[in-house]
């Protein structure tokens, strides 16, 4: 990638990500959302070589409306230059957007995007329920009524993709089979046992189509990505930078009675803008990194994405391609139905790609048919009830 200008007027940096890290995921019940932060950003600035004192900027979400004031104190960081957007899942996508243009204009330097959840302790504990409806204001509360849950919206979304393209039950638990198969490889995932596609259908009934395993788990957790501008890189540790290529980001609908299409993602515009953004067709993507609440997000996206025409997501999946040596390996880490979901996980999205380019994920580390590292990767977060999308384009340099 190369350096661009803006309108002939200023030089535009080049933007990598030089630092990825988890905090401690899966079932943590002695720490505080505060804590995962800490935990994450530490370990992502050390896997960065970088002091805390070189941040300018930060990226939090999820801890209420003063997300990043509250989480630049409890870290110790003065930034000059913060983002608390916050569109669901997709949020950490969108982010990267916003902190490279920031960074590539010239408004920061090095930019920590971090979040830290207790989603799964809160519930044990009873500090917030484990199915939201949402919608006590606004719209929404017109839907709320007719058992508008979130699990119910996305099984109804799914149920449209079944009738309109014959997308079967089999195809769909199909996504939960191979990310239990990629997290099997994964020593940080939460759930690694083998599953079959009967284990997923014979599961507990949720909402219909959906069964138990076809549902995200539930865990504890947080995550962090370091951004730098392109003379900063040389600062980092011995890595291989990891280049943000395009990005693109869209808004489609609050309530569902809003959304023109339920078998069409936003997506189908997100990615669109990214794949352009980078100059890279998604054939050239050597695996892909997509939200997976529930297995019908996988399916869709990967339509959307361009990786298949509309309707044929489920026979793309259940042909085995999306495992760690399939033809296009997604959510090599297991995903959020087996690795970890604390809530908004498109960060966890993010620091997996990274680890991927990089050649660092172990055992679970994807390689083109010639045996070489991957070199493009494409994370695309969902939030809401496919109510937003953020796609981002990265390149192994």
């Amino acid at each position: 990638m190369v350096s661009e200008t803006d309108g002939g007027r200023s030089p535009r940096r080049k933007v990598a990500i030089v630092g990825a890290a988890l905090s401690d995921c899966g079932r943590v019940d002695d720490a505080t959302p505060y804590a995962l932060h800490a935990q994450a950003a530490r370990r992502a600035l050390a896997d960065a070589g970088l002091e805390h004192t070189r941040v300018d900027g930060l990226a939090s979400a999820g801890l209420g409306t003063l997300a990043p004031v509250e989480v630049a104190e409890y870290l110790g960081l003065r930034p000059t230059w913060v983002d608390s957007t916050s569109v669901g899942g997709s949020t950490w996508e969108v982010m990267v957007a916003h902190a490279a243009d920031a960074i590539a204009a010239g408004h920061a330097n090095v930019v920590l995007l971090v979040y830290g959840s207790t989603a799964r302790a809160d519930i044990r504990a009873g500090r917030r329920t484990g199915n939201l409806s949402f919608g006590a204001r606004g719209p929404l509360q017109y839907e709320v009524p007719y058992g508008h849950t979130l699990i119910a919206k996305y099984a109804m979304a799914a149920r449209r993709h079944m009738h309109q393209y014959g997308t079967t039950l089999e195809q769909l638990a199909s996504v939960a089979v191979q990310a239990r198969a990629n997290a099997a490889a994964n020593p940080e995932a939460m759930f690694r046992t083998p599953i079959t596609i009967d284990d997923v259908l014979s599961s507990p009934p949720v909402a219909d189509p959906f069964t138990k395993l076809h549902c995200c788990i539930r865990s504890d957790g947080g995550a962090a990505v370091v951004l730098a501008a392109e003379e900063y890189v040389r600062d980092c540790r011995p890595a291989t930078p990891v280049w943000v290529l395009g990005t693109g980001e869209y808004v489609s609908h609050t309530t569902m009675s809003e959304w023109p299409d339920f078998t069409v993602s936003p997506a189908a515009v997100s990615g669109r803008l990214a794949f352009a953004r980078a100059g890279v067709r998604p054939s050239e993507i050597d695996f892909a990194e997509i939200y997976d609440a529930f297995t019908y997000m996988t399916l869709v996206t990967l339509e959307d994405l361009g990786f298949c025409e509309k309707g044929e997501g489920g026979a793309f999946a259940e042909k085995g391609r999306l495992t760690l040596s399939g033809d296009l390996p997604v959510n090599t880490d297991g995903g959020g139905l087996s690795a970890q979901h604390p809530g908004m996980r498109g960060l966890f999205l993010l620091v997996e790609a990274v680890r991927q380019l990089r050649g660092e994920a172990g055992e679970r580390q994807v390689r083109k048919p010639n045996g070489h590292l991957p070199h493009l990767a494409v994370a695309s977060g969902t939030g809401g009830w496919f109510c937003s999308s953020g796609t981002v384009v990265l390149g192994r340099g």
